[in-house]
């Protein structure tokens, strides 16, 4: 999911969607600005008790792998 140039909280509200119609097992790629966005985003993936990963990171983006904790 390209969340990149998406503003805050717009960008968060986006993954929560995304997040709820996945299954247990499913995993979402989000590609996200770094700073704000990212800082943002990963805060409300913690408060949703949802695990993520960085799997490539530049200076401008970040993409994450996020699951959910079982």
């Amino acid at each position: 999911m390209d969340l990149e140039s998406i503003p805050c909280p717009l960008n968060v509200v986006k993954c929560k969607l995304a997040l709820e119609k996945l299954s247990s097992n499913e995993t979402l790629i989000v590609h996200l600005d770094k700073g704000e966005p990212e800082i943002m985003v990963k805060r409300a993936l913690k408060e949703m008790k949802y695990f993520f990963k960085t799997i490539e990171e530049n200076q401008k983006t970040i993409k994450l792998k996020i699951s959910y904790e079982s």
